[in-house]
């Protein structure tokens, strides 16, 4: 397989992987064109090459520097703006996770702290409470998890995983 036919299978997998960890499609693709590309890319390369428009390259790329996973490159002497990822899969998927509790589970952990205090008369009510005490337990864990992951190296997480293997 010739490099261009395995990053384009990259591109392919990456985007499709990309509803998996809450991002669009073309985010993803975008995000793998920039992991596989050995040079900063500018919009117009990324537009090039993934056959999509301006408009989408640009409110996906401000996604993904919003996402924390690319950043602005400078590029002596071009007015073009340039993109570049960084490549440290462990800083990826630490940043993935950390989004993602800030999107998804520090919103529902606020709803459930809230919801947790609600007054329980019947048996229903009080089961209801009873799950809601569990599922905050359960979320309190979780945010413990990834804070503590998004602070450790990788050497320390892989050892910590070997261990409980």
């Amino acid at each position: 397989m010739k490099f261009e036919e395995a990053q384009e299978e990259f591109i392919r997998a990456w985007g499709e992987l990309g509803s998996s960890w809450g991002v669009s499609k073309t985010m993803a693709q975008i995000h793998a064109l920039l992991l596989s590309s050995s040079k900063p890319l500018s919009t117009e390369d990324i537009m090039n090459e993934l056959n999509i428009s301006r408009g989408n390259a640009n409110m996906n790329i401000r996604a993904l520097i919003s996402w924390g996973l690319t950043k602005k490159a400078f590029m002596p002497g071009e007015r073009k703006e340039y993109f570049e990822s960084d490549k440290d899969i462990w800083n990826i998927s630490k940043q993935v996770a950390q989004e993602r509790k800030r999107r998804e589970l520090d919103p529902m952990r606020r709803v459930i702290d809230e919801l947790v205090t609600v007054e329980a008369k019947t048996t229903e009510e009080k089961e209801f409470k009873m799950m809601l005490k569990e599922l905050q337990s359960y979320t309190k864990s979780a945010d413990r998890l990834i804070d503590k992951l998004s602070r450790s190296d990788k050497n320390w997480f892989f050892k910590l995983v070997m261990k409980l293997i």
